[in-house]
Parts: C-alpha cells; structure tokens; sequence
C-alpha cells in the first residue's frame, strides 16, 4: 500500500512528460545559452542576437517542415536538395534589376517548387508504397542535379532592398522572431484540424488509422507536400541571407534538419513531437557549433555528434525493451 502513492506520482511524471516532449530540448537549451554567454558576453546584444537568429531562421524552417513529415511516419532526406532548387530557381527567376512583379513572381515559382517536390516525394511514399527513406535519399539527387541544371555554378544576386527587408527589427523584435512566432501559430491551428489529429494517428498507427477510416495515404501525401512548402521557405530565408545562388547549398542542412527534430522530442517512428521542440533543437545546434568554434575543438566533432544523437534516436526503443527484458 505504500507504494501506490509514488507509483501514482510517477505515473503522473510520466504522462506529463509525454505531452511535452520538447522539455528535453528546453533543458539543453539552457545549458548551451549558459556556456555560450560565458563565452561571448555580447551574445544578447541586438546587433548580435538580430544577426544569429537569422543565421538560424532557414534551418529552423526546414526543421519544422521536417518535423511535420517524421510525425506524419515518414522522413525526407531530400529536404536539403529541395533547398538548393528552390535557391538557383529564385535567383535565376529573378534576374538583373528585377520588378516587384518580377521578385513576386520569383518568389511563388520557388515556393511552387518546393511544394511540388515535397508532393512528389509524398506521392512515392504514399501511393507508391517505397521505403521513405529510400525514396527521399533518390530524389535527392533528382532534386540536386536539377539544381545544377538550372544553375551550373554559384552566382546571381538578390535586390539590396530584399536583402535590408530580411535583416529588419519589426518592433525592434528581430524579423526571424516574428516568423518563428507565425509558424508556431499556423501549427497550433493546423493542429487543431481533423488534419492534424489525422497526421498523429497515421504516424503513430497507420493500420488502426485506416481501419478507422482515415485516409492515411492523403494524409501522409499532404504532411510531405506542407514539409516541401516550408523547405521553400527556408530556401527564402537563405537566399535573402546569402544575398546569392548555389546548386549546392541546402545539402549540408539535411542532417542537421533531422537532428534538430530528434532533440526536439520527436519520434523518428512517428505518431508524437511538435514544431516547438524541432525549432528549439535548431538553436541547440547551432549554439554548439559556436561552442565548437570558440573552444578550438576540430570541426569534425560536429558531425560525429549530429550522428551520434541520431542513433541513439534509433537505437533508442530497442534498447529500452532490452533493458526491460522485453526482447531476446
């Protein structure tokens, strides 16, 4: 009898925990804030606080799209491809001295593309029935040679306006606030559609949610289609930040895309997380890139350590049950 009342506690610890699964992420955030203020006292200065976040903003947008498709059941390793595509499409649609009809323009064919991209990955994952991972890691080199196809080689340059129209402070709040604030905010509605209880219930049981009658195919088409749309967007964001085009440019942002997701408290087997904990866990990286950087520790360490904490995602649940005695 008197181990129900901790047993109930810790019931009730866990079943918090598991509605906020990007607690994890917040707790890490603290510490790599902590380490990095003491390494840089000046990081809370506006000037140096406006610029880092918009350094930030386009893999916190790629994430996020990321994060929607891995709740969803699915995964898109050509997220960073769609990337460079949307970044030579822009800059080549955009032209010298262009109009603002011309940079409207050029901004909806890359967005169009990006969407189109993700739709078509979707279409393969969803209709098709290929292997996600697959699928996604075969597009992506679809998705880059196009990108060279449409620029061979870096160049181009984006109109000095847009270029001061990304690097403003509405408000004195920095621009990549404001659109962060905006995506949590169509998250939270989208979340509160019949879509997105769908989207959970596909990626946490897709049989279960088809015999329920969800149309698990749509569902999983769609959460790919909206992952392409806000890679096109972070594709934006980088092209405004750069101020240029590369073919080659979204590759190196793939892996971390996942990583930010998996620090986030997303499930790479689907059905659990949230934007919130993907564009906390974009913070958390790059935050260790600088820790990286001002401690003189090789450059490589990164990469081990984006790697690391993906199998340790994946390994994850097996171990659990391993230690549970659940498996052989």
């Amino acid at each position: 009898m008197s181990y129900a009342p901790a047993m109930t506690a810790t019931t009730q610890v866990r079943r918090a925990l598991a509605g906020r699964s990007y607690l994890f992420s917040v707790l890490l955030l603290i510490i790599v804030v902590s380490i990095n203020y003491a390494l840089q006292p000046n990081m809370f200065r506006p000037a140096s606080l406006s610029g880092n976040l918009r350094t930030y903003l386009p893999l916190m947008l790629l994430a996020a799209g990321q994060a929607i498709i891995v709740i969803g059941g699915g995964i898109d390793l050509s997220i960073g491809a769609i990337v460079s595509l949307v970044n030579v499409i822009i800059v080549r649609a955009l032209g010298v001295d262009p109009s603002p009809g011309r940079i409207a323009l050029a901004i909806a064919l890359g967005l169009l593309a990006g969407t189109l991209a993700g739709a078509f990955n979707g279409l393969c994952a969803a209709y098709l029935r290929f292997q996600p991972i697959i699928t996604t890691f075969a597009t992506s080199f679809v998705f880059s040679g196009l990108a060279l196809w449409v620029l061979p080689s870096p160049g181009g340059v984006v109109p000095p306006d847009l270029l001061r129209a990304y690097a403003a402070n509405p408000l004195r709040i920095p621009l990549a606030i404001w659109v962060a604030a905006l995506v949590l905010l169509l998250w939270g509605a989208l979340r509160a559609t019949r879509f997105g209880t769908y989207l959970y219930a596909v990626g946490g049981q897709p049989l279960s949610a088809y015999v329920t009658g969800v149309p698990v195919s749509l569902v999983r088409l769609a959460s790919y289609s909206i992952g392409g749309l806000l890679a096109a967007c972070g594709s934006l964001a980088l092209t405004l930040n750069t101020g240029t085009g590369d073919p080659l440019v979204g590759g190196p942002m793939t892996l971390p895309s996942v990583v930010a997701v998996v620090i986030g408290g997303t499930r790479l087997s689907g059905g659990q997380g949230g934007i919130a904990g993907a564009l906390i866990g974009v913070v958390v990286l790059r935050l260790l890139d600088s820790i990286i950087s001002f401690a003189n520790v090789p450059s490589w360490w990164q990469t081990f350590a984006q790697g690391m904490i993906v199998m340790v995602a994946l390994a994850g649940p097996g171990l659990v049950a391993l230690v549970r005695g659940q498996r052989p």
